[in-house]
């Protein structure tokens, strides 16, 4: 626990890196924590896929009125009619028409299970293969892929998540805070505060720079303060970001005002094209959240609207890359913590159910046109290829190559894996 004049000192800090480099407190992870340090172990071997572009539908995704269609059965599907799609026998919901034209790049995975039926819990499962502790924090996706995966473009963050639930998939665990995801809040806005004080000349900058570098080793030789060496790490990269010459890569506004169009305008489909900016700019990791799909009440017309957005964005992210010779090398992924009832509620909604639901696929040397796992004919329970969350995401992590073996030590002294117990679908591949 700081003392009160570790605490001023730690005020002085951030307090000189907003003065001297004009950044706002919001690039600045607020939940850098002492932590210990935990070395780089083996280089991951060779993946399919460079980056990962992952699409989280926050809420819970209905799979029987999206990708697991069962107009067979009249009781469970209700109004929504199944459309053919661009890969033979498969067929999707209605409402996303865009998308049937490109499932010829996806693989979907109708047999995925959780243990985990509440939102918090499902989510935290989600993005890091461990079920929630109050002994322990653990790592997010995007924070192990920054710890392994060597950055391709050293002047721009390697992980990068707008919106959502950041307590979650910011989350840097017990990793040091600088392999936190950096957060956005809206892809049209770019990232925020990254030009410095105009009143303060470069000469003025590097001077500061160079006597708050001097005052840190000093404070830091003097006191094991590892909290201050993460913060001091934060603004390090900070002040590569923004100094890079390729911040360009933010900037959606340098798009074709046509080609935004066929993402759909909306902030989900903005984010989208924005993720395919980053990856032409070697960005490894873009987590895109899409909320909304908590369908307690009138399912039909919250998922029907929900599928509006993602239909176009999705379908226009896959085309984008495919065109651009990107999508081999990128792995886009389209999860959700849970799914819903196959029984349709007094309130015409559908409610949680963590036994069976569906995830997508594409690209990244994943088979296109793929349907692994099945569930029963209620949809309600897996009865093929049963996928569990760490399965899901040690696949993730197989198509990038990353050592899922090796075992990392936390600063309690815990043994760690990436991707928990879970095993890669290698059949998907």
């Amino acid at each position: 626990m700081l003392n009160d004049s570790s605490s001023t000192r730690l005020r002085f800090i951030q307090n000189m890196a907003r003065a001297t480099l004009g950044l706002s407190a919001s690039f600045i992870p607020a939940y850098a924590k002492e932590k210990n340090h935990i070395p780089h172990l083996a280089k991951a071997h060779a993946g399919s896929a460079k980056h990962v572009i992952y699409l989280y539908m926050s809420g819970g995704m209905s799979h029987i009125d999206t990708f697991d269609m069962r107009p067979e059965n009249k009781t469970i599907q209700g109004p929504v009619a199944p459309i053919r799609t661009s890969a033979d026998g498969i067929r999707i919901s209605e409402y996303l028409p865009y998308t049937a034209k490109q499932m010829h790049h996806v693989s979907i995975i109708n047999s995925m299970r959780s243990t985990q039926g509440v939102h918090e819990k499902g989510n935290y499962f989600m993005h890091t293969s461990y079920t929630a502790r109050g002994t322990i924090s653990h790592p997010s996706l995007g924070t192990w892929i920054n710890h392994f995966c060597p950055a391709i473009n050293s002047t721009l963050p390697q992980s990068v998540v707008v919106g959502g639930d950041h307590t979650i998939n910011l989350n840097p665990g017990f990793f040091e805070a600088k392999n936190a995801p950096m957060p956005m809040v809206t892809p049209s806005s770019g990232i925020l505060a990254v030009k410095g004080n105009p009143n303060i000349s470069q000469s003025r900058k590097k001077a500061r720079l160079e006597k708050l570098q001097k005052m840190n080793a000093t404070f830091m030789k003097q006191n094991d303060m590892k909290k201050i060496k993460s913060y001091d790490d934060i603004y390090r990269e900070a002040l590569k970001v923004m100094s890079s010459r390729d911040l360009l890569a933010f900037d959606i506004n340098k798009e074709n005002p046509t080609l935004r169009q066929q993402y759909g305008s909306t902030p989900f489909g903005d984010a989208c094209m924005l993720a395919r900016r980053l990856v032409e700019y070697d960005t490894r990791f873009i987590e895109i959240d899409l909320g909304g799909w908590d369908s307690h009440f009138e399912n039909h017309d919250e998922v029907e609207e929900n599928c509006a957005t993602l239909d176009k964005g999705l379908a226009a992210l896959l085309g984008d890359l495919h065109s651009r010779g990107l999508l081999d090398e990128t792995l886009v992924v389209l999860a959700t913590e849970f799914g819903r009832t196959s029984k349709i509620n007094s309130r015409k909604g559908r409610d949680h159910q963590p036994a069976a639901f569906t995830t997508l696929l594409a690209g990244g040397g994943v088979k296109g046109g793929n349907i692994y796992g099945k569930k029963n004919n209620d949809c309600d329970d897996v009865i093929e290829n049963e996928v569990s969350i760490p399965d899901f995401n040690a696949t993730i992590g197989y198509a990038l190559g990353l050592p899922q073996e090796e075992i990392i030590i936390s600063p309690s002294g815990r043994p760690f894996t990436f991707a928990d117990k879970g095993n890669p679908i290698s059949d998907l591949f």
